[in-house]
């Protein structure tokens, strides 16, 4: 196992470069291609503190390792004895090793006091662990500012300064040079560095990628002032203390000149005892008309008044309001001169990151370099990450009905920094945005609609009156039927206006599908609108069907959900190997509803001959390879099903809920199939990533389809 691990060593030439974000960028493209990915972290930041750089990738999902089976050696040990803290480094490693399909390696950070040979030290340590180097290079100089960390940006030809003295350096050590990736760099020079630095390592033929700066990875959050001023959280919803800060607005001044000089993401420094700038500041957030605040800062250490106290208790307040005893200069200044990092606890930071990755940098060019072994096994992170490459390659439109609930909110963040879909949210903007603004997710870049905009109502409503007038649909009860968002969402697909919806989260199934019924209707040779779920087992991923719409389907209609089951297989790459399933195998049994699965076997070979269909199979001749060379020897299908069809929703729905429990697989769905345009379904207790899933499969139906 240790000679077939591939390793990856990160490293840069001084501090401050992001590298972080570089390291989570190769460990998530990683994930996507191995089932083990491990970390290891040669030289810890601090022996008095945990590694948050060491936490952040280990909260990764699919890394399954220790904090301190990841950490090599400390400086102090660098110091005292190099060699015995570089044999102690490659000895920890190797038990990382044998545990793992893939180890990304984090060089140190530079934390040190006079460490002019660090990167010599890390180039010695990535030789001895066999592993090649992706080297960093900052786009500012070392060291912060003034400012949130900030720093003077530097040409492309000083960029390209670094990378000439560094990879010097590399090579001195016989270090082997993967690619440069030249991070935090200013958006107006992205192709000259990639140019000039080109131009510096050309005789090594690495591959030059740029990264720009992006203000919210630099910013300090919330958490991060209040610790830097001493404070206490003494009003608000402590899961805020995640959001950014853009700006400081210092309020010593009456509340009429403080508000116009609200800025968005701003922290709002104001004297404890007045009281009217603080209310004023929260009537300004909640109003929905101003900038939206990230926080406010109480400084000076005064109590608030009883009153004050009182009338904070009786609102909603879930802007965080800390209260620090510092004056206003000492507290300006911190502010001022904090620097935000790269954490586990930064949500909004963490996507950020992989999205800035996943946009600079072309992963499949990195997986290619690393010669990373394809094993055949598909775990459901593997799977996740694949449907959300798909869906980015598909390019669709989503509308999301439901702007009123916050998983929705948030799971749209997430998905827009990821590039997974454009998104339009249904409601009124000012709420919507308020509302979204309120929990700390970014929507800027979706569109938000109302479902009573004059235009598009009057639009809908005929149309609607159109494809309903064989049931006496009138326009003016149109006009009230197209604002329920479930219709109106449908009617956006129907037009062309959106190429799929996913609603559900706070409305029925029914509510959610039955537009999608009257209104997109069944694909040409499709009778029937079913559903699967994407069982994402340790190693694999298998179909269900149908497990949500079909209560006790014919022989025809469950022909259709094999077809279309098989269908839905091939979109999500997962050859169709069709089962039919019944408590009986091949010819052993008979009875009505043996019969009925048989001739629904029967009519899938007559409309898709090349299909690999069998049935009637029990599902452990179906998945067992060695109860099929009994039960049903011979058989394409038997011990290799991939799509396991059920007679009937009571069997298929408890059989993906049994398989789901016990086997601790992650069933995503109900993906709902048959319809014209994608539309699906989102259970009313759906996580935000339950969501994101669902969007990404609807976009990646949609690419489908219109292809």
């Amino acid at each position: 196992m240790p000679l077939e691990t591939k390793t990856v060593y990160i490293t840069s030439v001084e501090g401050d470069t992001g590298k972080s974000t570089v390291a989570l960028g190769v460990l998530d493209t990683l994930r996507g291609e191995v089932d083990r990915v491990g970390v290891f972290r040669p030289v810890a930041r601090s022996t008095a503190e945990r590694d948050y750089v060491l936490e952040l990738l280990l909260e990764h999902d699919g890394v399954e390792l220790g904090y301190d089976e990841c950490i090599g050696v400390s400086y102090d040990e660098v110091h005292v004895d190099p060699e015995a803290a570089l044999s102690r480094i490659v000895e920890r490693f190797k038990a990382v090793e044998e545990q793992c399909a893939a180890v990304v390696i984090l060089g140190s950070d530079y934390t040190d006091v006079g460490t002019p040979t660090e990167l010599a030290f890390n180039a010695r340590v990535a030789a001895n662990l066999g592993a090649p180097v992706i080297l960093v290079l900052g786009g500012r100089t070392a060291g912060g500012g003034d400012r949130f960390g900030s720093a003077p940006a530097r040409t492309a030809d000083e960029i390209a300064q670094v990378a000439e003295v560094s990879t010097a350096e590399l090579r001195a050590e016989h270090a082997a040079l993967l690619a440069v990736v030249a991070n935090r760099v200013d958006p107006a020079i992205l192709s000259a560095v990639r140019f000039s630095v080109g131009l510096t390592v050309h005789d090594q033929a690495v591959p030059v990628w740029v990264i720009p700066e992006d203000p919210l990875l630099v910013a300090p959050t919330m958490k991060n002032l209040m610790t830097a001023t001493g404070g206490t959280l003494v009003q608000g919803d402590p899961s805020l203390l995640g959001r950014p800060v853009f700006g400081v607005v210092v309020a010593g001044m009456s509340m009429v000149n403080v508000l116009p000089r609200l800025t968005e993401g701003a922290v709002v420094v104001v004297p404890g005892d007045r009281v009217e700038v603080l209310l004023a500041a929260l009537l300004a957030q909640a109003s929905g008309t101003f900038p939206s605040l990230a926080g406010i800062l109480l400084n000076g250490g005064f109590e608030l008044p009883e009153q004050i106290e009182r009338l904070l208790a009786g609102i909603e307040v879930s802007l965080p309001i800390v209260s620090t005893p510092l004056g206003t200069y000492d507290t300006a200044v911190r502010v001022t001169r904090s620097r935000g990092r790269l954490a586990a606890e930064s949500s909004a930071k963490y996507d950020q990151a992989l999205a800035l990755f996943e946009r600079s940098v072309d992963r499949k060019a990195l997986v290619d370099l690393l010669a990373v072994p394809h094993t055949g096994v598909v775990t459901p992170l593997m799977f996740e990450h694949q449907l959300l490459e798909r869906a980015r390659a598909a390019g669709s439109h989503i509308v999301l009905p439901e702007g009123d609930d916050d998983r929705i909110l948030q799971a749209a963040d997430k998905l827009l920094r990821r590039g997974v879909a454009r998104l339009t949210i249904l409601g009124e903007e000012v709420e919507v945005r308020a509302r979204a603004s309120g929990i700390g997710a970014d929507i800027s870049a979706a569109a938000v609609l109302s479902p009573f905009d004059p235009e598009l109502r009057e639009r809908f409503a005929v149309e609607y009156t159109r494809l309903r007038s064989h049931k006496g649909m009138t326009l003016d009860v149109a006009r009230d039927v197209v604002t329920d968002v479930s219709y109106f969402g449908t009617m956006m697909v129907h037009l062309g206006l959106a190429d799929g919806m996913v609603s559900g989260a706070a409305h029925t199934t029914a509510h959610t599908i039955r537009p999608s019924f009257e209104i997109l209707k069944t694909k040409p040779g499709v009778s029937v609108v079913s559903s699967v779920f994407l069982m994402a087992l340790a190693d694999r991923v298998l179909v269900y069907g149908d497990c949500a719409v079909i209560p006790d389907p014919t022989s025809d209609q469950l022909a259709d959900i094999a077809l279309s089951s098989s269908l839905t297989a091939a979109q999500f790459g997962i050859e169709p190997r069709v089962a039919m399933l019944s408590y009986s195998t091949g010819a052993s049994g008979a009875g009505a509803d043996v019969e009925k699965v048989r001739a629904a076997t029967e009519l899938v070979r007559q409309r898709r001959p090349g299909l690999p269909v069998d049935g009637p199979i029990q599902y452990d001749a179906a998945a067992d390879a060695a109860v099929a060379r009994t039960k049903l020897p011979g058989s394409a299908v038997a011990g290799r099903a991939t799509v396991f069809i059920f007679p009937d929703l009571n069997t298929g729905n408890n059989t993906y809920k049994a398989v789901q429990r016990s086997a601790g697989a992650v069933a995503i769905g109900p993906v709902l199939q048959g319809l014209s345009k994608p539309v699906n379904d989102l259970s009313r207790g759906a996580l935000v990533q339950d969501i994101v899933n669902t969007v990404a499969i609807t976009a990646i139906q949609a690419g489908e389809a219109r292809a």
